[in-house]
């Protein structure tokens, strides 16, 4: 653990992309395979489920330390990061422990899970007492689920391709589904991680790392000809792979989540696919030909179980735009032209209706396609998306393979009133940084503000230092770390989507939202109202 913990320290001293994949190859070069295991786990992003509930966690805290409660709430909110808090209060061990990650892990932390209150604090008492303040912090964050850590999963990638001399391609492909959530990985687990490549390997139900896009930035002439690039919607859906191999069928996300169960429609379709083949394109709610908002697919995503009704009023679509192997064969390394043709070719043999060939817009000038890209809502899509026809299927957000760019609508925007806020966390946990915005509602005569969205990101320091201090000034009451405040300042706000919800107050809902600006030049009473944000619902 004490390793582990000097790892993290190092990481999160640095900025510097250098300085932290010297210090994760002298990790990975160093440490035992079995607690190698569970640092590759955790830094590439693999969150166990919470062992120990979060107020479990603060009553061993306050009884451990011997202070009252409301000095360490009072502690917690000026930190604003409960584990750090913990590791701050806490006397210092008598004795500091030196077992490893992995017995850490599957000793003492994976074994809480489910036993009686009482016995989970005192073996945590026990547990914090053989740490130091470093290795507390990350103690805490396992039993919390909430492990985080500056690094990429791309710099991990290459910290591990680069200490055991493989390919980071084969690195990548082999971490899809090494940090699923139920995974306890192993010292045999990481020597498979980092092997050399076979000659030849076993079929596997895994999918390959995904190809992401770039955020179009440059401007359209230096594209070159529209004929260079195969233009398509940028679908508002869920990315997902459909894998077809001997080994077994599965439905995939992007966040490498096994999804099969949740589409059961697509069974059949994996059924009537050539073994070897692995399918890339967006799962979309598709009605006469017409893919609906993103806000109908979610009706159906958070169900445990779909009835035939919810299939009937939601039924899925995938939306195929790349085939990345056929018949056992990688091909992502051919051109996308080639690639789309033989995709085109299985979809038409299968002639399934929940499979579909994303169609490819063909127009004659860069302007036309910037015209068509304004209608993109109307189609159920977020923007186009530009590949070039050379392109082979990369690993990850790279060029090195081609280029893929989106180039998304601008977003839904509203000018709202901040009214309530609480404190951020981590750096930024002594600022009121969390944001509650209203806009005016007169549906029941009297004009009032009404709450519908919480944004915090979007805002410089200087801003933030700004509004905290208006914040601070202008409080009316206290609700626990939330304070309301005297309406005072307007901002606009963006978002990508907006669906009704009657579970809340406003009556509906945003997706992403997030701040654009803060309108300095607008009185509170002209900020937008609930009419405007009917007017987007109806558009």
């Amino acid at each position: 653990m004490q390793r582990f913990a000097s790892l993290y320290a190092e990481l999160d001293a640095t900025t510097s992309t250098n300085a932290k994949l010297g210090a994760l190859e002298r990790y990975f070069g160093a440490a035992p395979a079995e607690d190698a295991a569970w640092a590759a786990f955790f830094l590439a992003g693999g969150r166990p489920r919470q062992a120990v509930p979060t107020a479990v966690l603060r009553d061993v805290a306050i009884a451990s330390a011997g202070v009252p409660a409301w000095l360490f709430d009072e502690c917690y909110h000026a930190v604003g990061d409960l584990a750090e808090t913990i590791a701050h209060v806490l006397p210092p061990p008598a004795q500091v422990s030196d077992a490893g990650l992995a017995e850490w892990m599957t000793q003492r932390v994976l074994p809480l899970r489910g036993l009686p209150r009482d016995i989970i604090a005192e073996r945590l008492r026990a547990y914090l007492a053989q740490l130091d303040q470093a290795g507390r912090f990350l103690l805490l964050k396992m039993l919390g689920g909430g492990f985080r850590v500056g690094v990429s999963r791309l710099l991990v990638t290459r910290a591990l391709a680069a200490s055991a001399t493989v390919d980071p391609k084969e690195i990548a492909q082999r971490l899809i589904g090494y940090t699923g959530i139920e995974r306890q990985p192993s010292a045999d687990d990481f020597r498979a991680l980092v092997a050399p490549p076979a000659a030849s390997a076993p079929a596997s139900p895994h999918p390959y790392p995904f190809f992401l896009a770039h955020p179009l930035t440059a401007p359209l002439a230096t594209l070159g000809s529209p004929d260079d690039w195969l233009v398509e919607w940028k679908w508002d859906g869920i990315r997902a792979q459909l894998v077809r191999r001997a080994a077994g069928t599965c439905l995939w996300s992007r966040g490498e989540e096994l999804i099969t169960e949740r589409f059961p429609e697509f069974a059949a379709i994996a059924d009537a696919l050539d073994d070897g083949t692995v399918i890339d394109g967006e799962i979309v709610v598709m009605r006469n030909g017409h893919v609906e908002p993103f806000a109908v697919l979610q009706t159906r995503i958070g169900r445990r179980a779909l009835s035939a009704k919810v299939l009937a009023q939601a039924p899925a679509v995938l939306l195929a735009f790349d085939l990345l192997e056929t018949d056992g064969r990688d091909v992502r390394a051919r051109p996308l032209h080639e690639r789309r043709a033989l995709l085109a070719a299985i979809v038409e043999r299968i002639a399934h209706p929940g499979l579909r060939l994303s169609p490819v817009i063909s127009r004659a000038t860069w302007d036309d396609y910037a015209a068509l890209r304004t209608q993109s809502r109307a189609n159920g899509a977020e923007g186009l998306m530009l590949k070039h026809r050379e392109a082979g299927y990369g690993v990850g957000r790279t060029r090195e393979a081609g280029t893929w760019w989106k180039w998304k609508i601008d977003p839904m925007t509203v000018d709202a009133v901040l009214v309530y806020a609480q404190r951020g966390h981590g750096r930024r946990a002594s600022l009121y940084s969390d944001y509650t915005f209203a806009v005016w509602d007169a549906r029941e005569g009297a004009r009032r503000l009404t709450p519908f969205a919480k944004a915090y990101s979007g805002l410089t320091d200087d801003e933030l230092r700004a509004v905290d201090a208006e914040i601070r000034r202008t409080t009316i009451e206290k609700f626990g770390p939330v304070r309301s405040v005297t309406p005072t300042l307007v901002f606009e706000l963006g978002f990508e989507g907006i669906q009704r919800s009657p579970r809340h107050k406003s009556g509906v809902a945003v997706r992403f939202p997030r701040i654009l600006r803060w309108r300095h030049d607008k009185p509170v009473d002209e900020a937008d109202t609930l009419d405007a944000l009917e007017a987007l619902l109806r558009g």
